[in-house]
């Protein structure tokens, strides 16, 4: 190996930068729970009317639980404690939100593609936190691992 590839390859996987992507990494990733869990909370009213459109039991109870996951996930994937079980935890609610809302295989032509783009869209996400459950949240973290 060259001496220029040789430091390319040091520099990608030495802690410092590893550690540098994955908190970019969360907080890339808790951007979309906290904003999606402050609109919630901002409009508690109208996501009660929807949850019970979409069928979904107890919805203003579950309101609550969707707000607390999403706002309290955020807070916990930005500064890193708890996060391998966070990431699991958001994972999980990410795969039944996007089963309860983003269902584009019952969807007439025209939300079809839109619908399925957010599933999809979804399931990135997923990825990306299954990633973080599976690498941890590096040193720049509460937890530091």
């Amino acid at each position: 190996m060259s001496a220029n590839m040789n430091a390319t390859y040091s520099r990608a996987y030495s802690p410092t930068y590893h550690s540098s992507v994955l908190l970019v990494s969360r907080v890339m990733m808790a951007a979309v729970f906290l904003v999606f869990g402050i609109r919630k909370i901002m409009a508690v009213t109208g996501n009660v009317g929807y949850f019970t459109k979409l069928g979904l039991p107890m919805p203003e109870i579950l309101i609550y639980l969707v707000i607390l996951v999403e706002v309290g996930g955020a807070i916990l994937l930005i500064i890193g404690w708890r996060t391998r079980l966070v990431a699991w935890i958001l994972a999980g609610f990410v795969v039944l939100a996007s089963l309860a809302a983003h269902r584009y295989w019952e969807m007439d032509a025209a939300q079809y593609v839109p619908q399925m783009t957010n599933f999809l869209k979804n399931l990135a996400i997923v990825g990306g936190l299954l990633s973080l459950a599976t690498m941890g949240p590096g040193r720049y973290s509460v937890d530091k691992s």
